[in-house]
């Protein structure tokens, strides 16, 4: 198993990095997005994605349930590409606005079995999975408590996966930047 990961911010060129990597293992690739087209806006940037891919690339959408996808996905000789975490991170904790501060365990159970699942699951993946993530500890500190919550989890979840992972890229203004690599 070989497994990466790609961190970046807002169009950074974290999803051409991960494009190129999985064209490059010379793999059929099969790509599992986490995005939801809830309006306009986010529906052109799947569209945007989804022209930037190469034809012939098997695509499955999964916006929650990802250990369970990556499970069913995942072969020996296959390249799975996982865009992107951070949506899979708030989609999961979608209704959590509402919570007041100081969130408790039960409220948040659902996030930490996906994620807890996710996680157990990675050194179990056949084949070379490529994760693609966004760094989003380097702005401002959040006004509420459920975008300070995001930011936290999304840092958590970054640190879990590279710490697993056998390279983390980081990808700013286009140009990749090793962390680490163990291949």
């Amino acid at each position: 198993m070989s497994l990466h990961l790609i961190v970046g911010g807002a169009r950074s060129g974290k999803s051409r990095h991960a494009e190129n990597l999985a064209a490059a293992s010379e793999l059929p690739v099969h790509v599992i997005v986490t995005a939801e087209a809830l309006d306009e806006e986010m529906a052109a940037r799947i569209r945007r994605h989804q022209a930037d891919r190469p034809a012939g690339w098997q695509v499955t959408e999964s916006p929650r349930g990802l250990a369970a996808t990556l499970r069913a996905t995942a072969a020996e000789g296959r390249c799975v590409v996982v865009d992107c975490l951070t949506l899979w991170l708030a989609n999961l904790l979608e209704g959590a606005e509402g919570l007041a501060p100081g969130l408790g365990a039960e409220e948040l159970s659902l996030f930490r079995v996906e994620r807890d699942a996710f996680l157990a699951v990675l050194p179990e993946l056949p084949g070379k999975v490529i994760l693609v993530a966004n760094e989003v500890g380097l702005g401002l500190v959040p006004e509420s408590p459920l975008g300070r919550l995001f930011r936290d989890e999304a840092g958590r979840l970054n640190q879990a996966v590279a710490a697993r992972a056998g390279q983390v890229v980081f990808v700013a203004a286009g140009l990749p930047l090793v962390l680490k690599d163990e291949y």
